[in-house]
């Protein structure tokens, strides 16, 4: 494997229009805001990442307030001038400040794709090399579609109709209190055949445990994310009460969490978000204990723009990935992106892994500075 050595990395705080709002029970944002990382190398190598933040500490603890200021002033000035050959040398490097793996995700990134490009190979290849023998990338991921919180469950039909038409084959609905078993009996009294499941994204607590029964009846793939986001405790709890899968997702920070997680029965699904675990160097560790405990697994989203996105195609077209991923074509969130090309849905509701080397996309710089301007336009921290 050829080193890099990291000459220099400058940070892109951007503002992207959605082309449909998504609105959750943490609320909804008005764009898509994320910190773009160009990362060069000293054999004039770019690498991209993507920190996924949101303006308020809604999903994550991480803003684009604190992503900013830890990346400048404390992660950036970490990694400028170290020589990497191995991805597995970031965390250690970065293990200095304590949390926000957001930021410290979007410069793992980065180096996962200034590697690959700097040995001439895709991302999904350079990710195979470091799972266990016999997990080469598929060339493709699976995916399905999520659907925010609307205003009626008629308009919740016709918008699942839609992504069922465009051709994705498992449909998630946001939920929480007040929009939940009446809205999902009234989908599956629609479409009986469909792949539904339920994200709740922590809106309940084990005094629910009797209402969120009452999804039983309704063949659910599974409920995301019920209890607490910080909870596993409390979920090994309501599993036992429910014959419909737990998943976790946002208490799962990291292969520990997850080893607990198994250890007290907390789940039967997990939702990985590469970002949510500090990178690809522990989402792999991650994938390792998924197999040897025959979890199900599924990568999920956070909007990410298509450099965020080509990276998590890859890693989601490796094979213990088996449902399908909160990965959805660019047309499904932005328009344009600020890559090239988009991804676009292909046969058995799939997204192919790019062609090129490293994430395969190519940043559009006049995109890229549209939506620069755009943050500075928006920024919500700026005070008259």
């Amino acid at each position: 494997m050829r080193p890099i050595t990291i000459q220099s990395i400058i940070l892109h705080p951007v503002a992207l229009p959605l082309v449909e709002p998504l609105k959750t029970s943490f609320g909804e944002e008005p764009y898509k805001a994320a910190v773009i990382v160009e990362l060069t190398t000293d054999k004039g190598v770019v690498g991209w990442g993507e920190a996924s933040v949101e303006t308020r500490p809604g999903y994550s603890p991480e803003t684009m307030g604190t992503a900013l200021h830890v990346l400048r002033e404390f992660l950036v000035p970490l990694l400028v001038g170290q020589t990497i050959d191995n991805p597995a040398q970031v965390p250690a490097l970065l293990r200095s400040v304590r949390g926000h793996p957001l930021a410290k995700h979007s410069l793992e990134a980065a180096v996962w794709d200034a590697l690959a490009k700097t040995n001439d190979m895709r991302l999904a290849d350079l990710f195979a090399i470091y799972a266990p023998e016999g997990h080469q990338s598929r060339n493709c991921a699976v995916v399905g579609v999520s659907i925010g919180i609307q205003p009626t469950v008629e308009d919740t039909l016709a918008i699942i109709h839609k992504r069922l038409e465009q051709g994705y084959r498992r449909i998630k609905l946001k939920i929480k209190p007040g929009w939940d078993v009446e809205l999902a009996r009234a989908v599956r009294a629609a479409l009986p055949d469909v792949t539904l499941m339920l994200d709740a994204n922590s809106a309940y607590t084990l005094d629910d445990a009797a209402h969120l029964a009452q999804l039983d009846a309704l063949n659910l793939l599974m409920i995301e994310q019920p209890l607490g986001h910080d909870d596993i405790y409390q979920h090994s709890k309501l599993q036992p009460q429910l014959k419909t899968p737990v998943c976790l997702d946002e208490s799962i920070k990291s292969a520990d969490d997850l080893r607990l997680a198994l250890e007290l029965s907390a789940l039967r699904i997990l939702n990985l978000k590469p970002a949510r675990v500090s990178g690809y160097v522990e989402s792999l560790e991650i994938y390792r204990l998924c197999i040897e405990h025959d979890l199900p697994l599924w990568i999920g989203g956070l909007l990410e723009t298509g450099v965020g996105r080509a990276a998590n195609v890859a890693f989601a077209s490796l094979p213990a990935v088996t449902l399908p991923c909160d990965i959805s074509a660019t047309d499904r969130y932005f328009n344009p992106d600020i890559t090239e090309p988009p991804f676009v849905l292909a046969e058995n509701s799939t997204l192919p892994v790019p062609n090129g080397t490293g994430i395969g996309v190519e940043v559009q710089r006049d995109r890229l500075q549209q939506a620069v301007q755009r943050w500075q336009q928006y920024n919500p921290y700026q005070h008259s």
